[in-house]
């Protein structure tokens, strides 16, 4: 208004006019004091206007509060999630089979061996089936793994009677399990240079023996 009185002197001058005519209104009128409860009142109405930003606050605080709450379930999700994983796995290890067999032979009609081995000991024995005597020759037992390069000898195996032991310490079990194992014919006593002298006579892999 202010800004129009001074860009119109009409409007300005009719201010003025009606200014003059209530002012003696306003000096005849007396002065009249606020009710005592009028600052109270106004307080009140004050702290009224205040409260929502408050319940805003709240609101707000809920809203967190639900976000919390959604992200502690969804943590127990995975949680839960991984502990069946873990004993989905666990449980799979308690039940992999230990005991292979492997039946060494130079076809399928004529077998000749066959080798036991518990992956967790390692231990290894091997049983005669219908493998003929050799003369002043000696079986002896090979395992063939690409990992290990050349075929590793473990050791002269009896044509007639049961050999155990724990031939197989030293080696790793998936190369154990992988393995081929093959059996060569060689000087009495087991091949003198630690090579097979000649070509496998019976081979075989291992295969897991159920529970």
């Amino acid at each position: 208004m202010a800004a129009r009185r001074l860009r119109e002197p009409e409007l300005d001058a009719t201010i003025r006019a009606w200014e003059a005519r209530l002012s003696p209104l306003a000096e005849a009128t007396p002065p009249i004091a606020p009710p005592g409860d009028f600052l109270p009142a106004i307080e009140a109405r004050i702290r009224a206007t205040a409260a929502p930003p408050a319940s805003d606050g709240v609101a707000a605080l809920q809203k967190r509060l639900s976000r919390w709450r959604a992200a502690a379930v969804g943590a127990t999700g995975i949680a839960a999630a991984l502990a069946i994983g873990f004993v989905a796995r666990e449980a799979t290890r308690a039940v992999a089979p230990k005991e292979f067999v492997a039946i060494l032979q130079k076809s399928a009609d004529s077998p000749a061996f066959v080798a036991s081995i518990n992956l967790d000991t390692r231990e290894l024995t091997v049983r005669p089936l219908a493998a003929p005597p050799q003369a002043g020759k000696s079986y002896e037992l090979w395992i063939i793994e690409p990992k290990l390069g050349a075929p590793r000898s473990l050791g002269v195996i009896d044509a007639a009677s049961v050999t155990r032991g724990a031939r197989l310490a030293g080696y790793d079990r998936a190369i154990v399990q992988d393995a081929t194992y093959a059996v060569t014919v060689e000087p009495e006593g087991g091949s003198p240079d630690g090579k097979p002298s000649g070509p496998p006579v019976f081979v075989g892999k291992l295969v897991p023996v159920e529970p």
